[in-house]
């Protein structure tokens, strides 16, 4: 870690740890830095609107619960996909549906995000948003991963970020010392819980910053500090359902999301940090109201179709089942109508007929019908067009322990 990037007004210090180098440790919070600017309170106030407007749209949903599975596995796949994994959204659908897939280790971790994510938001309404709560969260997320990660538990060695086989002396950004961890965690967990006269989205930046930069655990850093974003609007009640996510608003600007963190350690830079987290806030509702809206129109296609052809209802129970979870088997068909094989198979094959859905070939003896109009509308990149293309980036940094 180059120490001659760090400025005096840096929040935080320096200190040399035994590995070699030197380590940042984070200044507790509240920040006392001046923050708005006429750009700062912008981005707020656009925020704040697109948040409300997402909100009023999933408060006056038939049925939310078709569409909050959905953008949740979307989630799950795009916050494991900035880790390293590699399934898409059809693969965890199929695996999800018989928990099989052609990569079966990656799913596994992108299952345990639901999982935690599911876990975190009933969870957060039984107890405090402090350390039990994101100890447990942490534990649910990394239940795939080897013991020497600790899940659920503090790390207890020292962590670096650098692009894979660079030492600690190389590094990107070294958190602080494992020691550390522990008080700065707690007076991270008091500032979430105390009030607060700032907005709760320029916090959610600040404490998204903050959590990154003490990095308290062995691994699962990033997709937790991901997944606490949308906890803490659904806990403030910001959001009545989670179908706010950062995680696709990040992977495609990574290198400027990586850099702007930075350069918050390095010399304070708090408000562009704040913007560019506020922006995304905008982006990603107004991404998540147009796919909500496609889902709704294209539920009711199908309804409209099936209602003409004075087809039974229970393929009407299908159609919607497959926006909850848009693959068929006829065990899971079996199971949602309570018919038998025979009258199962013969209702998917009406969906068949209708285009709706289509077979796809897996190995096994098990046959898989996948909504792919549904699978499109969620695994395209974002619904309203980004401002700038994709990031490339040559060289993937990721969190190593010594």
């Amino acid at each position: 870690m180059d120490i001659r990037q760090f400025q005096p007004q840096a929040p935080g210090r320096l200190v040399k740890i035994s590995e070699g180098g030197h380590a940042f440790i984070p200044a507790p919070l509240p920040i006392g830095a001046d923050l708005y600017t006429a750009d700062l309170i912008l981005a707020l106030d656009e925020a704040t609107a697109e948040l409300g407007r997402l909100d009023g749209l999933a408060a006056n949903l038939p049925d939310p619960e078709l569409l909050i599975g959905p953008f949740l596995r979307r989630e799950a796949v795009l916050s494991s996909r900035i880790e390293g994994t590699q399934t898409t959204y059809s693969d965890l659908v199929l695996f999800e549906a018989a928990e099989i897939a052609a990569n079966t280790g990656d799913t596994s971790e992108v299952r345990n995000y639901i999982s935690a994510l599911k876990y975190g938001v009933r969870r957060a309404e039984e107890i405090p948003f402090g350390r039990q709560l994101i100890l447990e969260i942490h534990d649910t997320l990394m239940a795939s991963a080897e013991a020497k990660v600790r899940r659920g538990q503090f790390r207890d060695r020292q962590v670096f970020i650098a692009q894979k086989g660079l030492t600690i002396r190389d590094a990107r950004y070294v958190p602080p010392p494992a020691l550390e961890v522990e008080p700065l965690f707690d007076n991270l967990a008091a500032y979430l819980q105390a009030p607060n006269q700032l907005p709760l989205l320029i916090r959610l930046a600040i404490t998204h910053y903050q959590f990154e930069a003490i990095h308290p655990f062995i691994d699962g850093n990033g997709r937790l500090g991901r997944l606490l974003i949308v906890l803490m609007l659904c806990k403030e009640r910001r959001l009545n359902a989670p179908m706010l996510y950062l995680s696709a608003y990040f992977e495609r600007r990574r290198q400027q999301y990586n850099d702007l963190m930075l350069e918050v350690s390095r010399s304070g830079a708090w408000t562009d940090w704040i913007i560019f987290f506020l922006r995304g806030v905008a982006l990603q509702a107004r991404d998540a109201i147009q796919r909500t809206r496609q889902l709704q129109a294209l539920r009711q296609q199908y309804r409209d179709r099936f209602r003409t052809a004075r087809t039974a209802a229970s393929v009407l129970t299908l159609v919607d089942a497959l926006f909850e979870l848009p693959v068929l088997t006829n065990r899971r068909a079996q199971s949602i109508l309570g018919f038998s094989w025979q009258a199962a198979s013969e209702n998917i094959q009406k969906l068949v007929d209708a285009q709706i859905v289509q077979r796809v070939d897996v190995p096994g003896r098990v046959q898989y019908f996948l909504a792919t109009e549904i699978v499109e509308i969620l695994d395209r990149a974002e619904a309203i067009p980004a401002e700038a293309p994709p990031e490339v980036s040559d060289a993937e940094e990721v969190t190593q322990a010594t």
